[in-house]
Formats: structure tokens, C-alpha cells, sequence
């Protein structure tokens, strides 16, 4: 007996030998050595499938979304066939470990290794690697599969990757040329990194605003694994980067996740020096903005990290860089295919202790807060539960009551009422951590040389008031269901104005040509008091709308929206409905531009603002068209972040201006102010900083080594602060006197001099993030938001950005305004 069992293992192990044997490599598959070329996303795919349909026992795909230009989204499970068979019991097993699932965890030993590649579409190398590093596993790594599960996302990125590997191998020389100047070194605008919406998507993951994140977080969250892998590139001349990450850590990440970072550090080492092959660590690449695809993972409980090889969109198929070195797509792949291959061996050799410490992780008893309570603006809270929910992370309701804590908007320690419309979120739940790190009010800082923002606690970005609270806070878990009811025919109707609920309704209701009144002034109807920015909706104002009412109701249902009946236009206290200060909205015809000079990122989050969230036309126009677009058909031109000095000259700027002075706004964004601070006909001039900690001649004194760090005393890396709003002006309907606005970098403008200082700061308290003391004390008595007018039009000013990563929803509100609401007396077209 014990030599026939022998005997049928031997041929099991020769019958996978062979089955794995028939697996197609890359070069096989593709036609041409992997490297030699780029491979579009289909292609990938298609290798990914063919692999499958050899060994559908060990390799499963499953298909988890589509992006914006309808590419399909795909993981890979890659194991024994012992554990493809029991995936789904492991899944589960692994749920439980953490608290996810009810049930006792089996004595987990499969560790689940997560690798995603090529989150910026131009960094390319990374899915070719996938295609590689799925070969090898399968055909040289089966051992590791015993007690691993693996998953593969090639590619988080398509539409991103394939517009630059279609420009690339359409304007790339045969062979490719290797000169840093030739055009195939040059990407055009926008550049293949960010998706169809010109996102980043490395900066996505906590805020899920883009189809491919949010699909990606259901299957993530299903199976929250041990490692995860985030594939990058960076400069053509930057050796290759692996963990451990670089200062500062978040406080949250534990000895454990620290110490085996370098661990799988050190297992790349052995197998770079081995080759001879340069390689860092411990530097640039910090554990701190929640939002990257190696911190979330890493407040998830997994071991998170970033792999950076040298080239980038610049290196194509192969370029000379600066030190001489001819670096080819096939040295890159290579690389990463190292480093992914060198990963899953170590989580191999310590799947029982992954599993332990993973399982360690969501023990929560001593996080300081155990609960956060915030109320405020009931959409808003609606909006921040939909977040929570993508990211699997339990909520209720607050009971009638006070709590006491630290008070978000005074921070300080103060008190909050609550009733059954507060939303209260616990720590003592399994992602306590993640809970933690999205709503605490100031982050930990070890060090303030950053790779990214230091602020972004959800009170502040929602606009919701709050208290965190070091004791638990009464709560249950009923939700209280609005009812929408059917509108009678009455005189008129009149909606609320306070969030991009009510935004998103005036645009339906403007596309279904509507016509909306706004008031600019309180009144009082039917015993109710209706605040400045309320919208009004008359029978007599659409008595040519066919089907007036059923429209209107139609368009209420859609947006679960609840209107308040007026019977007359004599109101209670003036103005009466028919007074001149209550307008009619203006159907926009909106235009932005686009193109070389405005920032891609800023841009992209416009583009997606209007067509997935406002869902209102927007047209694009290129910045190079401008001199000979016909301005007069657009009431709003809208000026992404950018540099427009090229576009500007001295006859585009004299066209925006006499446009304007005709009726039209300009809203610029960001680095755009920079277009007209200082400049002639305009009032808006930077904050000139005239205090400083050091003068010229100790700056030169300054040693070279530590510049960069004295040099953190200029800058503000997105931090928050309480700024004072004119909520009578229309860019401030809708908002409290104080919005928290979140700073992304340190220019400063001066009040305007002629014109509405709509938003500013006066208080340079920093309630949250990192601001060094001489941007501070510039930023005392400067804009954040305002108006200028120039004959009939508007200039409209927004140096800080209220769609940065589109994250931002307190400030979406001041755009909405600024297009329907401000200088309403603009020409109509």
C-alpha cells in the first residue's frame, strides 16, 4: 500500500510538472520577447486567461469591474490546487482571524499575498512583470503555493496604460531610440499616469472617487490580505526602491509590520546583490497620507509597500540615462518581476506568523478615542456614510444626549448635542485603526518631510461638527427613513441650499429646462424661514413646461429630495417672491480649459465633477484654441490649476478681459490666481511675507545637508485651518460664517483691495496637518475665496482648491455658487 501511494504521488507531482510545462510563457503567448515591446491591456488578458484554461485547478480570474472606457478590471488567484479548491473556506477563515466574520479562525497557515501593478499607467514595466512573475510561479515556484495564496491585479490602471502604450508605439522609432530628447521620450499631455478622468489613483484608495478604486475595495475588503504590493516606477535615473519605507510612520502601524518590512528588504537585498543591481531604502517613500496603495493596506492590517523602479513614462523601450547606463524595459520588468517573486517566498516561510500578527492587528483596546460623534448637514453625513460603507466600516446612530470630547471646530475640549440624526462611529470594531486615521483630528507627525498631505480628517472635509470622545458614546443602529411625498399643485416650492444634494437637484431641474429662482436674501412663508441660496420653483415661472408637475415630481423622487409648499408670493416677511432679490438661476453654458499649462490632476477632478457628480454639460477647450474660441458663446470660463503664462499673452488676456467686462466669469482655480496677481487691471497681489526667522546672509550660512529641512519652515503640506466666510455673498450661500479649508501648498494672496473677500484667514491656529512658521506667519489676513468684478462680469478667485482629489465635499458648494449664484446680473445666453 505505502508503494502505490508513493507511486500515484510520483505521477500526480509528473502529471502537474507536465500540465505546467504547457503553460505558455510570455514570449510564447505575446509573439515576441517580453520587454521588446509593450503589451496593450487586452493582451495581458488574454495571457492571463490562456494560463487559466492550462491549469484552471491553480489559476482562477474574476472579473470585478470596468473602467470609465469600459476595460475590464480583473484579479488572479494563483495557489495549489489543494487551496483553489478550499478558497473560499480560506477567505473566510481569514475574515474571521480579524473579527470581520463571526466564527473562531482554524489555526490559519495560508498566507494571502496581494501584488498590483501599474496604478499609473505609465509606469508600464510593472504589468509586463506581472506576466512574468505569473509564469514563474506557476512553473519554477509551485513549493510556495502550498501555504500561499496569491493575487494579481496586472493592471489597476487600463485606460491610463493603454494611452500610453498606444502613443508610445505609435510614435516610438524602430528600434527605439535611445537619445533622452527624442520625441518617443516626451509624452504629450496628459500623459498615460492618471486614468480617463485624469485621476491619480495612487491617492485614491481611501476616498474611492473613481470607478476603478471603488470596484476595487469590494474584492479587497473580501479578502483583506497579508501583504500587499503597490508597483512603481520613478525617474530614468533612480535605482530601484523597496522597504522598508522611509519616516515618518503613522502611530498606528505596529513593531511587527515595521520589523517585517525589512525582513522581505532584506530577502530583495539578497537577491540584488547577487546580481550586482543598485537599490535604496529608507528613503522619500514615508507610511503617513492614508490614501496610497501601500498605506491603506498597511491601516488594514497588511504589510503595505511601494516598489519603485527607475523609468517612468520617459524611458519607453529603453534610454541612455545621465550616468551613462542604458536602461530597457526588459532590465525593469525584470526588477520588479525580482521583487514580486522574492515577496510571496518570504510570506511563504512565515505564513503561520503572518497570520498571527495579521490577527494581532485588529485588537483595538488601546486606541485613545472609542468614539467619534458627528451631526451637521444631513447630506453631508449621508455622503460620509456612503465612504464608510465602501470601506466596510460600521456606523450608527446617536441617541438624544450630550457628549463631551475634543471639539473639532474649537479644538479644544468641548460638548456636542446628539440626537438620532448624529452619526456615531466606534473604534472597538475591526477596523478601529482605519476609523482612527480618517476621522482623528491631527495626525501624529514624526517628521514633517512628507510625501504627500498632512491633513484630511473627515469632519473637517465633510463640514460636519464633532467630538471625539474617549469613552464609548450611546448609540443604536435604527436608521430613520425619510418619506418623500408627492407634491400637490400649489403657487410655488421651495427647496433648502446647503449641500451637492441640492446641487445636483438644481441641475436636473435646469436640464429639464426648469426655470429656478434663488433668493439672496431670508423670507418667511407659511410660518417658515427660508435662508439666503433657497431655491424657488413657481407654477407661473414654467406654466409653459409640459407637465409641470409630474416632471417636478419625477425629478424629486430621483433625488429623494423634500420641497416645502408656498400658496402665496406674499410672503410673511419680505422679500416677496416677485422681488428682485429673488433671481432666476441661469441655465449656464459653461466652458474650462484644458490642455498644455493646466495641471492634468486639477483638471480631471473639474471634468469629473461635472460629469459624475453635478451632472452638468461642461465644454472643453484647449488652451492652444483659445486666441480663436469664440467666447461669447460660454457665460462661465473655468481655469483649472495651471500655468498660463504661454496662454496669456498679451492678446488673450486683453479677449478674457473685454469678455468679461460683457458679462462673462472667469473662476480660476489654485495656481491659476497666479495669471492675475499683480498684474494690470486687477486688484488680486500675493501676501508679501516680510518676516522671516533668518535673514539673507544666515540663510547662505545655512549648511548644505540641511537645507531641505530648514526649507520645511516655507511650507505647508496640506494642512487645515478655520477660515471666516461671508455667507451673504452668493459664493457663500449655503455655508456657516467658519469653513475649514484645506491648504495644499503655502501661497498667500492679499485681501482684495476692490472687491469680496468672501473667504479669509485671520487665525493661523493650524487645527490639523504640518505648516512651517514662516509660511505661518504669511498667511495672516489672506484670501481663500473671492469676487472682483470688471464692468458686468466677475473674476472669481479660489486659491485653495475645493475639489483636491475630489475628497473635499465641504468645499464643492463655493463652485456651484460661484457658477449659478454670484454676479447672477451676467449676460444670459
Amino acid at each position: 500500500m505505502q508503494r502505490f501511494l508513493l507511486a500515484l504521488l510520483f505521477i500526480l507531482a509528473i502529471n502537474l510538472d507536465t500540465f505546467s510545462q504547457n503553460i505558455p510563457s510570455p514570449d510564447e503567448f505575446l509573439g515576441y520577447p517580453i520587454g521588446t515591446q509593450f503589451s496593450r491591456h487586452h493582451q495581458v488578458i488574454d495571457y492571463f486567461k490562456a494560463v487559466e484554461n492550462v491549469l484552471p485547478n491553480q489559476v482562477m480570474l474574476e472579473k470585478y469591474g470596468e473602467t470609465y472606457e469600459r476595460r475590464p478590471l480583473y484579479v488572479t488567484y494563483i495557489s495549489s490546487e489543494e487551496n483553489i479548491k478550499n478558497l473560499e473556506s480560506i477567505r473566510e477563515n481569514n475574515l474571521k482571524n480579524t473579527g470581520l466574520l463571526n466564527g473562531t479562525s482554524n489555526n490559519p497557515e495560508v498566507a494571502i499575498v496581494w501584488l498590483s501593478y501599474n496604478v499609473h499607467g505609465n509606469e508600464a514595466s510593472s504589468t509586463e512583470a506581472a506576466m512574468l512573475t505569473l509564469y514563474k510561479l506557476l512553473t519554477e515556484k509551485q513549493d510556495w503555493l502550498k501555504n500561499t495564496v496569491i493575487i494579481i491585479d496586472p493592471c489597476i490602471n487600463p485606460d491610463g496604460r493603454d494611452r500610453y502604450v498606444n502613443w508610445f508605439n505609435e510614435t516610438a522609432s524602430m528600434p527605439y531610440d535611445i537619445d533622452q530628447q527624442a520625441s518617443e521620450h516626451s509624452e504629450p499631455w496628459p500623459g498615460g499616469r492618471p486614468n480617463h478622468y485624469l485621476f491619480d489613483l495612487n491617492r485614491d484608495w481611501a476616498w474611492a472617487s473613481q470607478v476603478e478604486s471603488a470596484s476595487r475595495l469590494k474584492v479587497y475588503n473580501k479578502w483583506m490580505p497579508h501583504i500587499h504590493v503597490d508597483f512603481h516606477e520613478q525617474g530614468i535615473n533612480e535605482p530601484y526602491y523597496f522597504a522598508p519605507a522611509a519616516e515618518p510612520f503613522h502611530e498606528i502601524i505596529s513593531d511587527f509590520q515595521r520589523d517585517f518590512q525589512t525582513e522581505i528588504g532584506k530577502n530583495h537585498a539578497k537577491y540584488f546583490d547577487k546580481e550586482g543591481w543598485l537599490f535604496f531604502t529608507r528613503e522619500r517613500f514615508d507610511l503617513f497620507y492614508p490614501s496610497y496603495g501601500d498605506t491603506y493596506p498597511t491601516y488594514m492590517g497588511a504589510i503595505g509597500m511601494t516598489y519603485e523602479q527607475g523609468g517612468h513614462g520617459r524611458a519607453g523601450l529603453g534610454i541612455l540615462n545621465d550616468e551613462g547606463h542604458v536602461l530597457t524595459l526588459v532590465e525593469r520588468l525584470t526588477h520588479h518581476t525580482t521583487t514580486g517573486l522574492s515577496t510571496v517566498e518570504i510570506a511563504s516561510k512565515n505564513a503561520k506568523r503572518l497570520n498571527d500578527e495579521f490577527g494581532k492587528f485588529f485588537d483595538n483596546s488601546n486606541l485613545k478615542y472609542k468614539s467619534y460623534a458627528l451631526s451637521g448637514n444631513p447630506d453631508n453625513i449621508e455622503t460620509l456614510k456612503e465612504l464608510l460603507t465602501k470601506h466596510d466600516i460600521q456606523f450608527e446612530n446617536g441617541t438624544s444626549g450630550k457628549v463631551s470630547g475634543y471639539n473639532y471646530t474649537t479644538g479644544n475640549q468641548g460638548s456636542l448635542n446628539t440626537d438620532e440624526n448624529t452619526l456615531v462611529v466606534h473604534t472597538n470594531q475591526p477596523k478601529g485603526k482605519m476609523v482612527k486615521v480618517l476621522f482623528e483630528p491631527n495626525a501624529k507627525l514624526t517628521d514633517s518631510l512628507t510625501y504627500d498631505i498632512t491633513a484630511w480628517s473627515m469632519p473637517y472635509a465633510y463640514g460636519l461638527d464633532a467630538v471625539a470622545s474617549t469613552s464609548k458614546i450611546p448609540s443604536n443602529v435604527n436608521a430613520k427613513i425619510s418619506q418623500v411625498e408627492i407634491l400637490k399643485d400649489a403657487y410655488g416650492y421651495v427647496s433648502d441650499w446647503n449641500s451637492m444634494k441640492d446641487a445636483k437637484f438644481l441641475a436636473s431641474l435646469l436640464k429639464a429646462n426648469f426655470r429656478v429662482r434663488f433668493t439672496e436674501k431670508p423670507f418667511t412663508s407659511n410660518g417658515k424661514t427660508f435662508e439666503r441660496g433657497s431655491l424657488i420653483i413657481t407654477k407661473g415661472d414654467n406654466a409653459k413646461l409640459e407637465n409641470m408637475q409630474s416632471k417636478l415630481n419625477e425629478i424629486v423622487r430621483k433625488h429623494n429630495k423634500t420641497l416645502e409648499i408656498i400658496n402665496s408670493g406674499f410672503s410673511q416677511t419680505t422679500p416677496d417672491i416677485g422681488s428682485p432679490d429673488i433671481k432666476l438661476i441661469n441655465k449656464q453654458k459653461i466652458a474650462m480649459l484644458s490642455g498644455e499649462g493646466t495641471s492634468s490632476l486639477s483638471y480631471g477632478a473639474l471634468w469629473h465633477f461635472f460629469e459624475q457628480q453635478l451632472q452638468y454639460p461642461v465644454t472643453a477647450i484647449k488652451t492652444d484654441d483659445l486666441s480663436r474660441t469664440n467666447l461669447n458663446k460660454y457665460n462661465i470660463l473655468i481655469m483649472p490649476s495651471g500655468y498660463y503664462s504661454r496662454v496669456l499673452n498679451e492678446g488673450n488676456m486683453k479677449k478674457l478681459k473685454d469678455w468679461v467686462r460683457s458679462g462673462g466669469k472667469v473662476i480660476a482655480i489654485d495656481a491659476a490666481l497666479r495669471s492675475f496677481a499683480g498684474k494690470d487691471g486687477f486688484s488680486l497681489k500675493y501676501k508679501k511675507n516680510e518676516t522671516t526667522d533668518e535673514n539673507s546672509e544666515s540663510k547662505n550660512l545655512i549648511p548644505y545637508a540641511e537645507r531641505e529641512r530648514k526649507n520645511a519652515n516655507n511650507l505647508i503640506t496640506g494642512a487645515i485651518f478655520k477660515s471666516q466666510i461671508d455667507n451673504t455673498h452668493p459664493m457663500g450661500f449655503g455655508y456657516n460664517k467658519d469653513y475649514f479649508t484645506l491648504k495644499i501648498g503655502s501661497s498667500a494672496y492679499a485681501l482684495l483691495d476692490s472687491g469680496y473677500n468672501v473667504g479669509h484667514i485671520s487665525d493661523t491656529n493650524v487645527f490639523s496637518g504640518f505648516a512651517g512658521k514662516n509660511a505661518l506667519n504669511n498667511l495672516e489676513n489672506t484670501l481663500v475665496f473671492g469676487e472682483e468684478r470688471m464692468g458686468s462680469g466677475s473674476f472669481i478667485y479660489m486659491a485653495d482648491n475645493p475639489l483636491f482629489r475630489s475628497f473635499w465635499e465641504n468645499g464643492k458648494l463655493f463652485l456651484v455658487n460661484s457658477i449659478f449664484f454670484v454676479n447672477n446680473n451676467a449676460f444670459e445666453l
